[in-house]
């Protein structure tokens, strides 16, 4: 009975971190989409993608999100207790209704990464890609005579793993069912069996495309039993409310996820277990619930990367130590997962170690000049952002490297 209820305990934990992290999510992308989240200047320093805690406030209560103003004070203290989001300089523990400036951790790579986190978002990117892909897998099919909606066999799941090229072999991608269904994501239909490449049924367990209502965080419970059953309707919404509409960035801001190296954050790693921290249209990550190494201290804007200026002449001049890379990046669901800084050239300030990006070969300190065939090199980043978010899903990116790093 003891293991039984510890077992139940780890899934309910995993569940709530779950919708602390979609309703979190959906609530950073909506306050970017309203530009509430913006590049503020307080004090002759600017502070990227954050917002005023009041003007915040006033947006939850506008949208009716929360009766009051109390309401949103615990709510968004809710978020920055499990690391959602936190004051600028983190300067305050506590979430004010004051007119203190506040950042979501995925806005500037502040966000602590591990497995679990990993393999929950390469499961909310597979869900979105086989709820959107033509032909879907996700079908009304029967096992011992009942009818479950949305379900599929093992075998053919880890078949259209490996068509979309999101595992090299079989084995691997049944080592990466195993996990999805270790970590809550996908169960067998009837909960009686772990996962096997065979004909047995299996379906997610999380309905990621349910517009969260910000007061279920403060009601967990209620939410835990309205949850645990199948998905609904997801299929009836036109787009995720994960993806913002496909429009430019407004200057200022970037729109771009700042992520740090690992060695600038001393945050774990563990290979590409999962495509992290690169949101389409918007920015690159996803938020998750966790603890922070103290390893290091958080930067309210971390520094550049680079040892030194290099300007575009040093770098095309005859016998530079530079090496020109042409690499393809194959943007998911959630993005690209690369942070670029600097104007004339442009340079990569930040790769998260499980994006697309980096498993293109993307790497901190290389050097922009050309993206999808056209010059950047006098462009700064902003510009540049703008041009990878308004371009299509592949993005081809001609960089220089140091030989000298």
């Amino acid at each position: 009975m003891e293991l039984l209820g510890s077992i139940q305990s780890t899934v309910m934990t995993r569940h709530q971190k779950a919708e602390v992290m979609i309703a979190g999510e959906q609530l950073r992308l909506r306050l970017h989409d309203s530009k509430t989240i913006k590049d503020r200047r307080h004090h002759l320093r600017t502070y990227p993608n954050c917002f005023v805690a009041q003007e915040g406030i006033d947006w939850l209560i506008a949208r009716k999100e929360v009766p009051d103003r109390e309401t949103a004070v615990q709510l968004m203290q809710h978020l920055m207790d499990c690391d959602i989001l936190h004051h600028v300089c983190d300067k305050w523990p506590v979430f004010k209704d004051a007119k203190y400036l506040y950042r979501f951790r995925k806005d500037d790579g502040t966000f602590p990464f591990n497995i679990e986190v990993k393999i929950f978002i390469r499961g909310q990117r597979l869900y979105e890609h086989l709820i959107t892909c033509k032909d879907s897998i996700l079908q009304e099919r029967q096992e011992k005579g009942v009818a479950y909606e949305r379900s599929f066999p093992g075998y053919m799941f880890i078949d259209w793993l490996l068509q979309n090229g999101e595992t090299e072999s079989r084995r691997q991608g049944l080592d990466l069912c195993k996990a999805l269904l270790e970590h809550d994501i996908i169960q067998h239909v009837s909960q009686k069996h772990h996962f096997f490449d065979s004909g047995l049924l299996y379906q997610f367990c999380i309905n990621f495309r349910r517009r969260r209502r910000l007061s279920e965080l403060l009601h967990e419970t209620e939410s835990d039993e309205q949850e645990c059953t199948t998905q609904q309707n997801e299929d009836d919404q036109p787009e995720s409310p994960f993806t913002l509409s496909k429009t430019p960035p407004s200057e200022g801001n970037s729109n771009f996820s700042s992520v740090q190296s690992t060695k600038d954050l001393n945050l774990p790693t563990s290979g590409r277990c999962g495509s992290l921290d690169h949101q389409r249209h918007d920015s690159s990550g996803y938020p998750i619930a966790g603890s922070l190494s103290t390893a290091y201290a958080v930067q309210c804007n971390p520094k550049s990367v680079l040892k030194r200026n290099v300007t575009c002449a040093e770098l095309l001049s005859p016998g530079a130590p530079y090496v020109k890379r042409v690499l393809t990046i194959l943007g998911d669901a959630l993005g690209w997962g690369f942070v670029v800084r600097g104007k004339s050239p442009c340079y990569v300030q930040a790769v998260d170690p499980g994006g697309p990006a980096a498993a293109a070969g993307v790497k901190v300190r290389q050097f922009v000049c050309r993206v999808n065939g056209c010059n950047v090199l006098q462009l700064d980043y902003r510009a540049l952002s703008k041009l990878v978010m308004t371009g299509p899903q592949v993005v081809t990116v001609e960089v220089m490297e140091s030989l000298t790093n």
